[in-house]
C-alpha cells in the first residue's frame, strides 16, 4: 500500500509545468513512429535469425504482443496523468515512493549505458568508411552534437527525431516493398525463393525459438520515449493517445514484416546475416547496387536517434525523480524550461561507460552490461502492477481521464505479468542471460532498498 508520503506527493503535471512545452504533435507523432525502429531491429535482430532460424517470425509475434500490452497500460495511465517521470511517477503513485525510486534510477543506468552504447555502434560505422580515425572521437563528437542539442530546448531534440525518424520510416518501407516484390518474384532481376529457405522452420528446436525470443523483446527497447517526451509536447493526452492506439500495426508492420521477408529471400544460417546484419545482407543478396551501404547509412542515423533520444529521457526521468524529492537537488536545476545539470551528467555517465569499454572492456563495462542486461524487463513489471492498482482508482475518482483503456482489463494485465515471468524464467535457463537477470535483481533490490529508506526518513520529517 502506498504511503501517506505518496498521497501528498504534488500532481506531476503540476511539477512539470515549468518545462518547456516545445514539442509539436508532429514532433510527438514521429517521434512515436521512429521509436519503434529502434537500433535493436537493424543491429541486434541478427543474432535472433542466426539462433531461431526462420522461427524468429514467431519470436518477435509474441515478444510483439507483449510490447503491445504493455504500451496499452503505458499509455492508459500517461493519458491520465501526463508526466516526465512516465512509468517511474505512475509507480510511486500506485505503490509508493520506492517503487519509482527504483523503476526510475534503475532505467536512468540504462539509458545513460544505451548512450554509450550507441555511439561506439555509430562511430564503429563511421570509422569503417575512414579508416584510421580512432573511434572514441567519433563518440565524442557525437555526444557533443547531441548534448548540445538538449541542452539549447526541447524543439531541436523533436526537430532532430523527426527528421531521423522519417528516414528510418521511409527506408524499412522501401526494404518492406522490395522485399515483397523479390518474394512474389516480380523485382527485376531476381527469382523469387518461394518457401524454401522456410523448410527448417525450427532448426534448432525450441532452445532456439527462446534464445530468440529473448533477443526479439531486448529489440523493443525505446518505445517508452514518447510517453516521457509527451509531457512537455502542446496536447500531452492527445499525443499520447494517438501513439498508443497505432502502436499494433506499427509493431506489426516493420518488426515481424521484416524480419518474414529476411527469412524468405535469404538463409538464415548465412554467416553475412550477423556480420553485416539482416536488412544489409538481403538488400545485398538482391543485387540492388548501393543499397547495402545506404542501409548501413540508415544503422548509422538509427544508432544517433536512440543516441539522442536516450540523452533526451535520461535527463527527463532524472529530472522527474528529483522534482518529486528523490534525488540530488541539482538535477532539476531548469534553465530555459531545460534540465541542463541532468543533460550534462546524462552524458558524461554515457562518455565514461564509452571509455569503460576501452580501459576494462571484461571488467568494469562487462559489469554494467549485464547490470542493466533485464532492467526493460523490471521496467515493465512495475508498469503492469501500477497500472493493476491505478485503473480502479482512477475509475472512482476521474472517469473522464481514462481517455485511453487496457483491452480486457484486468485479463490481460495478468496475461502480460505472466509473459514477464516466463521471460525471466526463461533468462534463468540460459547461461549468456541468467548473469544479467541476476545483476539486474541485485541492482534493483538495492534501489528498492535505498529508496524505501529515502522515504521513510521523508516521512519523519
Amino acid at each position: 500500500m502506498p504511503s501517506s508520503t505518496t498521497k501528498e506527493t504534488p500532481p506531476q503535471q503540476q511539477a512539470d509545468g515549468s518545462l518547456s512545452h516545445g514539442l509539436k504533435q508532429r514532433h510527438l507523432s514521429m517521434i512515436a513512429l521512429g521509436g519503434v525502429i529502434g537500433a535493436g531491429l537493424f543491429v541486434g535482430s541478427g543474432a535472433g535469425i542466426a539462433a531461431a532460424g526462420p522461427s524468429i517470425v514467431i519470436a518477435y509475434t509474441l515478444s510483439g504482443l507483449l510490447v503491445m500490452l504493455v504500451m496499452r497500460m503505458l499509455g492508459e495511465m500517461s493519458a491520465a496523468y501526463p508526466s516526465s517521470g512516465s512509468f517511474s511517477a505512475h509507480a510511486e503513485r500506485a505503490i509508493g515512493p520506492w517503487a519509482g525510486f527504483a523503476a526510475g534510477w534503475s532505467f536512468w543506468v540504462l539509458l545513460c549505458t544505451a548512450v554509450g552504447l550507441e555511439g561506439i555502434g555509430a562511430a564503429h560505422i563511421v570509422s569503417g568508411w575512414l579508416p584510421g580515425t580512432p573511434e572514441w572521437v567519433w563518440v565524442a563528437l557525437f555526444m557533443v552534437v547531441f548534448c548540445g542539442t538538449n541542452l539549447a530546448a526541447v524543439k531541436n531534440f523533436g526537430e532532430f527525431e523527426f527528421w531521423f525518424a522519417a528516414l528510418k520510416v521511409g527506408a524499412i518501407s522501401l526494404f518492406l516493398v522490395l522485399g515483397a516484390l523479390a518474394v512474389a518474384g516480380v523485382l527485376p532481376g531476381t527469382d523469387s525463393p518461394g518457401t524454401s529457405h522456410l523448410a527448417h522452420f525450427f532448426p534448432h528446436g525450441s532452445d532456439g525459438l527462446i534464445i530468440g525470443l529473448l533477443a526479439s523483446v531486448f529489440s523493443y527497447g525505446g518505445m517508452e520515449t514518447v510517453t516521457i517526451a509527451a509531457a512537455e509536447s502542446e496536447n500531452p493526452v492527445k499525443g499520447v493517445a494517438s501513439a498508443v492506439r497505432t502502436a499494433m500495426w506499427r509493431i506489426a508492420l516493420f518488426y515481424i514484416g521484416s524480419m518474414a521477408v529476411v527469412v524468405t529471400l535469404i538463409p538464415w544460417d548465412s554467416k553475412e546475416v550477423v556480420e553485416k546484419g539482416p536488412y544489409v545482407a538481403t538488400l545485398d543478396h538482391l543485387g540492388i547496387p548501393g543499397a547495402g551501404q545506404l542501409m548501413n547509412v540508415v544503422v548509422l542515423v538509427a544508432l544517433l536517434s536512440a543516441m539522442n533520444a536516450n540523452i533526451y529521457g535520461s535527463s527527463r526521468i532524472a529530472y522527474s525523480l528529483v522534482e518529486r524529492g528523490q534525488g540530488p537537488k541539482a538535477l532539476a536545476k531548469l534553465s530555459g524550461g531545460v534540465p541542463r545539470i541532468a543533460v550534462l551528467v546524462s552524458c558524461v555517465l554515457g562518455f565514461v561507460c564509452v571509455l569503460l569499454s576501452y580501459w576494462s572492456p571484461n571488467g568494469a563495462f562487462k559489469w554494467l552490461l549485464n547490470m542493466i542486461g533485464a532492467v526493460i524487463l523490471v521496467v515493465w513489471i512495475f508498469i503492469a502492477v501500477s497500472q493493476l492498482m491505478l485503473r480502479r482508482r482512477i475509475e472512482r475518482e476521474a472517469p473522464e481521464k481514462l481517455v485511453v483503456r487496457m483491452w480486457a482489463f484486468p485479463w490481460l494485465t495478468w496475461v502480460a505479468l505472466a509473459g514477464m515471468v516466463a521471460i525471466f524464467v526463461l533468462m534463468a535457463r540460459e547461461p549468456d542471460t541468467r548473469v544479467q537477470l541476476y545483476s539486474t535483481g541485485a541492482m534493483t533490490l538495492a534501489l528498492a532498498a535505498v529508496g524505501y529508506l529515502w522515504q521513510r526518513a521523508r516521512a519523519r520529517r
